[in-house]
């Protein structure tokens, strides 16, 4: 077999993404078997006793962590110490991680996650607008389950590498992605400033694996807005938002101060690929959209409403088109479906992705944390958007092949369009309304 051949039976496959989970699932039994098949012999007895202690366990307490867990536990450690061939590769902390790790994994939720000491580190700095890898925005492609290129920075290694939105992570320094959790990748990716990191990337226009190495640079401050005046229009600005975190709120105060000095009379909202992020960032710029009410609220498992509301005293006066695609999730379905439900703006391009769940940080005391889903959120018109995702008021695919050999965003295009409507609708209004008040006098 060749190597484009292989290519395309790894990408087929993974595709398949109901088939890949069963698969991981299907590899966990195959590894239990062996284990038992191997050792039977010599734990006979120890294995009863894990048997007879299920057995009572089916009979007590329905608590996860009791005398048999632990039991059973520490029956697999003396295992491992006993028989595992690898010994010195064995890592006590990892493994308990591992235990921490295996148990909110049970729960099938993807975003749900344990974060060891150092991965929750990389969630704080990352939050905070600080990063230490590449620049570069990951979320997961829907459709290969993988972690995959949202967007890259101005000025990065990752655009100097020419890394590209929509590139799949395959592999890290020869690791595969297959399974991990964003974090992992994440943590993958990033390391020691001026060090190396190899990435095999799969981009679906070459049919092909790419391999790239990449120098991680010194600390990178987020930029997770970026602006401008769009060329060749009637005085309209673009702002594309990248992801909601602690800094956004004030590079988007900063981004539409600047705008509207230079003379802004309608405005291209862009949250394509955004992954979402902080709450509380995405309300904050809501506030300076949106007319006086309800932006968003939240109900938890017991039903408790959490509202939150705005007061329209900043509430943007000029036509607005917001831009959203199949990666646009979160924090930025919040802020569209808020947009769309008060008929504020214009919503074009693809189905959001349809996340419509909203997750907590939980610290504990050994520096360690939980990210656990907490509530469902919904739009101000009490839609709940999980797994359904937003519909674009005009559905337009983004043209991959305009993009590359004609430098055009045919997205973009078509808001310029619609902007330019509204902007001389506006006029007329304008004029008609000076003409009433002339005849009346």
């Amino acid at each position: 077999m060749d190597r484009s051949e292989e290519i395309d039976n790894k990408v087929e496959s993974q595709k398949r993404s109901r088939e890949f989970r069963n698969g991981v699932i299907t590899g966990g039994l195959v590894t239990a078997l062996l284990f038992v098949g191997i050792y039977a012999g010599g734990t006979a007895y120890q294995m009863y006793k894990v048997r007879e202690a299920q057995a009572d366990a089916a009979q007590s307490d329905e608590s996860v962590i009791n005398a048999d867990t632990l039991q059973k536990m520490k029956l697999i450690e003396d295992a491992i110490a006993s028989y595992y061939y690898y010994e010195d590769d064995i890592s006590y902390e990892e493994l308990q991680d591992g235990i921490y790790k295996g148990m909110v994994n049970s729960l099938g939720d993807p975003y749900s996650e344990y974060y060891s000491r150092e991965e929750l580190e990389e969630v704080m700095s990352s939050n905070m607008g600080i990063s230490y890898g590449i620049g570069a925005y990951i979320s997961i492609n829907k459709q290969m389950n993988m972690a995959m290129i949202s967007g890259v920075m101005e000025e990065s290694p990752a655009l100097d590498a020419g890394l590209r939105e929509g590139d799949i992570i395959y592999e890290v320094d020869g690791e595969s992605t297959q399974g991990m959790s964003l974090t992992q990748v994440v943590s993958r990716v990033k390391g020691k400033e001026n060090t190396d990191v190899h990435l095999t990337i799969y981009r679906e226009s070459e049919n092909d694996l790419l391999e790239i190495d990449i120098k991680r640079a010194k600390r990178l401050e987020t930029n997770t807005v970026d602006y401008g005046m769009l060329e060749n229009t009637d005085q309209l600005g673009y702002l594309r938002i990248r992801e909601f975190d602690a800094v956004t709120v004030d590079q988007f105060t900063e981004a539409m101060a600047e705008l509207r000095g230079q003379g802004m009379k309608g405005l291209v909202l862009d949250l394509r690929s955004n992954p979402g992020g902080d709450l509380a960032a995405v309300v904050d710029i809501a506030r300076k959209i949106l007319p006086e009410g309800l932006i968003v609220y939240t109900e938890n498992k017991a039903g408790s409403r959490k509202e939150y509301t705005g007061d329209g005293k900043r509430e943007i006066d000029i036509p607005l088109v917001v831009l959203v695609n199949e990666y646009s999730a979160s924090a930025s379905e919040i802020l569209a479906g808020a947009i769309q439900d008060y008929n504020k703006g214009t919503l074009i391009g693809t189905t959001t992705y349809g996340k419509g769940i909203v997750q907590q940080i939980q610290k504990l005391d050994d520096g360690t944390a939980l990210k656990l889903t907490i509530s469902a959120y919904y739009t101000p018109s009490g839609r709940n958007i999980h797994g359904i995702g937003i519909e674009p008021d005009i559905e337009l695919e983004y043209d991959y092949e305009a993009s590359e050999n004609e430098g055009i965003d045919n997205q973009v295009e078509k808001a310029i369009e619609i902007l330019e409507g509204k902007i001389k609708l506006l006029q007329v209004q304008n004029k008609s309304s000076i003409l009433l008040c002339t005849f009346f006098i």
